[in-house]
């Protein structure tokens, strides 16, 4: 009886992580509907603060609901190909990829053509996985030293998106070209608006993850939160 109670706690902890893995996917696939087939594609022509929201929805808010839901299930492929799932070079091809597209030249070619935009959304989509599951992902119990690296690879992240989110909400001109203000906003409040929901959005997303993770090694070593205050 021991046993087949035993047998039975266990097949319901997967089950229940199986849920919860499912519901993760579901809603980070909603969110990109939400998206890219919403409004704001179209409003992102003329708003730049669309345009941050649209990649903020990708890269902050599916990207890691999708890679969570992924993460130590039958689907996660960092256990078949480590190298590729590094945490902090990941991070760092996501820097060049985010700074990249938010180059004059290329935001304008995002923002106008539809070639760009499917360009700009998918580079976004694919380097925010590549992160978030370098991250999470993996066989458990997983390694210490993986697990410290993807903290450094989402602080990075969230220093990075935090550093340019500040440069956008401060810079004294607008950097990229609008021919009308949208909403009563004169071009430089557009963006400073889209800076500052990178900021907030970017930072606090891969921060929140850095420190999860972080919370997670500590109690695998043996430290609870709180000990010792």
């Amino acid at each position: 009886m021991f046993m087949s109670s035993a047998s039975s706690s266990a097949t319901s902890r997967i089950s229940g992580g199986e849920r919860r893995r499912h519901l993760l996917v579901f809603f980070g696939c909603l969110t990109l509907a939400g998206t890219w087939i919403g409004p704001l594609p179209r409003l992102a022509h003329e708003a730049f603060f669309a345009h941050m929201l649209m990649h903020m929805g990708v890269v902050a808010v599916a990207a890691p609901l999708l890679s969570l839901g992924i993460a130590g299930g039958r689907f996660d492929p960092v256990p078949r190909a480590p190298r590729l799932f590094s945490p902090i070079p990941t991070s760092v091809l996501e820097l060049i990829v985010v700074w990249a597209w938010h180059a004059p030249a290329l935001h304008h070619v995002a923002r106008h053509t539809r070639a760009g935009v499917f360009a700009e959304q998918g580079m976004f989509l694919l380097c925010g996985l590549l992160v978030w599951l370098s991250a999470f992902g993996g066989s458990l119990p997983r390694g210490g030293s993986r697990s410290a690296a993807g903290v450094i690879g989402l602080l990075l992240t969230s220093m990075h998106m935090t550093l340019l989110g500040a440069l956008l909400a401060l810079a004294p001109r607008p950097l990229y070209p609008h021919v009308h203000g949208v909403g009563g906003l004169t071009p430089l409040e557009d963006q400073h608006l889209g800076g500052a929901i990178m900021l907030l959005v970017g930072g606090v997303s891969y921060l929140a993850g850095g420190v999860w993770l972080t919370v997670g090694l500590l109690r695998k070593r043996g430290f609870e939160p709180g000990e010792g205050t």
